[in-house]
């Protein structure tokens, strides 16, 4: 098991900055990051996130700024730091020529773990990321979600506290992803810090304590999922009547709703929670309104990305 930094912040970062000619990355980008929680950065494609992975797993030198990466200053104590953390990268680096056993072992030889540790820890994470089966088979022969699996058990051979992951799951099916989601989850329960780039904003609803936008070099917002979602608005109800009788009746009843007389539908605003929801039901037995359907919607991820990129783009 991991053991969890016992620092305040696992990451601390402070008006960081890094241009490369006369493009500006990053424009002052300020990060708290607590241990054992699991941080998503999102942001469009060029927006900074892999430049700000690469500085924090010092692969990249910052312009200005400073940096704390498990308790360290990156600054002064960068080859302390390399040996706190770890990093997967968007492209695998798995050795197809060798098996996964192989590849896990050459890594703790990498990281100069004696013969029983390196064969300990290799069934350990073979068994952890489901590869027993496949762990004698050149990795050549992978399905690309096992050679995900064994690239990110790679990255834990030497037991990071901090590991960064750099869009992890770009191309893997359904299936391969919801499956590496159960793994990173878990390795947060176990205390590990876990720093996590993506473009698949459901990944970072389902995975993330604390999610940070990053647009055009800064952040733009931060905060969990729902307080990010609670700046788009209240979620909302959408009934389908049976009749226009019924869509009237019910419209009158229900002070804001919004009417779609062409298909006999009503939006109820202010309902996204179970007891705004029961207030709506009881309200429509009053009436003595049947409903055909309900739905409730409430706003996502993807409604506060918009919103975002899009007002800074237009400010």
């Amino acid at each position: 098991m991991t053991i969890a930094s016992t620092t305040t912040h696992a990451v601390r970062v402070r008006d960081l900055r890094k241009s490369f000619g006369d493009h500006h990355v990053l424009r002052g980008v300020d990060l708290d990051i607590a241990p054992g929680s699991v941080f998503a950065l999102l942001g469009p494609n060029g927006a900074g996130k892999t430049t700000i992975v690469r500085i924090l797993s010092t692969l990249s030198a910052p312009d200005s700024g400073t940096v704390e990466v498990a308790g360290l200053d990156l600054a002064r104590d960068a080859r302390t730091v390399r040996r706190t953390i770890s990093t997967t990268g968007q492209f695998s680096a798995v050795d197809g020529l060798l098996t996964g056993r192989e590849n896990l072992d050459l890594v703790g030889r990498l990281h100069h773990l004696s013969t029983p540790e390196r064969s300990a820890r290799t069934d350990e994470l073979l068994e952890t990321f489901d590869l027993v089966g496949a762990a004698d088979r050149r990795t050549s022969t992978y399905s690309g979600g096992m050679r995900r699996r064994l690239d990110l058990a790679m990255s834990l051979v030497a037991r990071p506290s901090v590991l960064f992951l750099d869009e992890p799951t770009t191309g893997l099916d359904p299936t391969s992803r919801h499956a590496l989601w159960d793994v990173v989850r878990g390795l947060a329960d176990d205390g590990t810090t876990v720093v996590l780039t993506t473009q698949y904003l459901d990944e970072a609803d389902r995975l993330a304590d604390h999610i940070a936008v990053l647009h055009d070099g800064r952040i733009v917002a931060e905060g969990t999922s729902r307080e990010l979602t609670s700046q788009v608005g209240d979620g909302h109800a959408e009934l389908q009547l049976p009749d226009a009788a019924a869509l009237a009746r019910a419209a009158t009843a229900l002070p804001g709703s919004e009417p779609d007389a062409t298909a006999n539908r009503l939006r109820v605003p202010h309902v996204d929670d179970v007891a705004s929801l029961r207030s709506l039901l009881a309200r429509l037995e009053e009436l003595d309104v049947e409903v055909d359907d309900l739905r409730l919607q409430r706003p996502d991820l993807d409604d506060v990305f918009r919103l975002l990129t899009q007002t800074k783009e237009s400010a």
